[in-house]
């Protein structure tokens, strides 16, 4: 039979698949059917590996219903960061084109483990580093809501391939805004675990501090799900933790007895008016579900970009180093001495963006520089650390808009770095402070999706899907663009 996986969440998929309605096998091929249809437009995949999902697949019809695990055939895409083994992993970069690892991330041992069937490999800005998916060395990928404008990023891919349904949930990391800021732009959910939540082994390291990988799904049922499946404390990673109690299926309707501080800082000047307009609506949804909604300021969160863009380009800098040419990815072709062949390998491997903050953090860590500028950037994260510990006194979540602006146009941030980094002014602060945060669909700007940002303390997000779940009912805000051609 044929299988209209349109708007299908990996929920509705797995009861497709444990009622007998469909096959794992018919359902991995109508995914990869969608691909074929709409990714010429999108380009959310940089991988499509048919012939090893439709192995997968028929692995699973192979085994009776009765004796399935849960998510057993349910197919996934998955961000290019992530080690699979047999797989080429690139991150979106030249110096890594080619690339198989030898070995599978613990994610990806946890989504085999679980029986999920893995589409291929989605596109990304080179190694984490950008807010619109146009620093991959490969494509820029699309917005499915309108193909002229920017998907978000880093996990511009994996936002982009949700909302086009060419997956019903994928994986993504954020360093400072990668999972939300896209789930903002495409009209999709997505979560950024506390740090530690989700073990960091077998992800190619941006900012070893910051970076965490989180779920990018269709409702936060999904996200949930997904989260509980590849969460968990890994001996092969010493700063993983797991969460202190699973985050189960959200099932609250109503938000009484809940605080929510809306964040001062993140209403001003710096907020388009459509978005601004679609948040206040937001903060009325939430009165009117029973909860208490009041003003509250972090003065620090005013310096968290200046913090970030110190503190991630620093831990790049040095995590980045060992891209060499000598044990594994590109090499240069000529050169005369050891010292020229680091030199011409690293720029020809690297792009405009990766050797920005390459050069920002070796210089922010260089002897006689260190104290005045990483050092500082660090007791900044501090004070950011203690003003959301100060807010969580008095509240319970905190919101704010998840990005200042709707989609951009394609090309229009790319010559002014900065004003492509004030895309992620709501969400690095998150990431400093080793934060659980959601975006949720909260409605349209000028016919372009309009997220919210709900933000819980550490090892909340139990607590933090399930109003985020109330809110999403109460809200029904469409999650199916009208892709090119007039179809959905």
């Amino acid at each position: 039979m044929g299988v209209d996986v349109v708007g299908l969440t990996a929920w509705q998929c797995r009861e497709l698949l444990s009622s007998g309605q469909v096959s794992a096998q018919e359902l991995t091929r109508a995914y990869l059917d969608r691909i074929a249809a709409v990714d010429g437009d999108v380009k959310s995949y940089l991988l499509v590996d048919e012939k090893g999902a439709m192995a997968a697949a028929a692995a699973v019809d192979a085994k009776p219903i009765s004796q399935r695990k849960p998510w057993e055939g349910v197919p996934i895409g998955l961000k290019d960061i992530f080690a699979v083994k047999g797989m080429e992993t690139t991150c979106g970069s030249k110096i890594l084109k080619g690339y198989i690892p030898p070995y599978d991330a613990t994610i990806i041992a946890k989504l085999r483990d679980a029986g999920l069937i893995f589409l291929g490999k989605l596109n990304m800005d080179e190694f984490a580093m950008g807010s619109s998916t146009e620093n991959s060395a490969f494509e820029t990928t699309r917005n499915p809501w309108d193909l002229d404008r920017v998907p978000g990023g880093s996990s511009g891919g994996s936002a982009a391939c949700v909302a086009a349904s060419e997956a019903p949930w994928t994986l993504g990391t954020d360093t400072g805004g990668s999972i939300r800021q896209p789930a903002s732009l495409c009209g999709v959910v997505g979560l950024k675990p506390t740090y530690g939540a989700v073990s960091r082994y077998g992800l190619v390291a941006f900012a070893s501090s910051l970076d965490q990988i989180g779920p990018l799904t269709r409702d936060t049922r999904d996200a949930a799900a997904l989260l509980d499946i590849v969460a968990g404390k890994d001996p092969l990673d010493s700063t993983s933790l797991g969460l202190t109690e699973p985050a189960g299926t959200p099932s609250r309707s109503a938000l009484e007895g809940l605080r929510f501080g809306v964040i001062k800082e993140f209403i001003g000047d710096a907020i388009e008016p459509g978005v601004k307009e679609v948040f206040d609506s937001a903060v009325d949804a939430i009165s009117a579900l029973g909860a208490v909604c009041e003003e509250v300021s972090l003065p620090g969160v005013v310096r968290g970009l200046a913090a970030y863009y110190i503190i991630a380009p620093s831990e790049a800098s040095a995590n980045l180093a060992r891209f060499d040419g000598v044990r594994y990815g590109h090499r240069t072709a000529h050169a005369e001495d050891l010292y020229e062949m680091y030199t011409r390998t690293r720029s020809e491997g690297f792009g405009t963006e990766v050797k920005r903050r390459i050069m920002i953090g070796t210089y922010a860590l260089s002897a006689g520089y260190y104290d005045a500028y990483y050092a500082q950037a660090q007791r900044t994260r501090t004070l950011i650390i203690n003003d959301f510990a100060r807010a969580f006194e008095d509240f319970d979540y905190l919101i704010s808009p998840t990005s200042p602006t709707v989609a951009f146009k394609i090309g229009e941030r790319v010559a002014d770095p900065l004003a492509m980094y004030l895309s992620d002014l709501c969400t690095i602060p998150v990431n400093l402070a080793a934060l659980p945060g959601i975006s949720i669909p909260a409605g349209f700007s000028a016919g372009m999706p309009v997220g919210l940002q709900l933000i819980g303390p550490h090892f909340s997000e139990k607590g933090l899907l399930d109003a985020s779940h109330a809110l999403e009912q109460h809200l029904q805000v469409p999650t199916v663009p009208l892709m090119k051609g007039g179809e959905r």
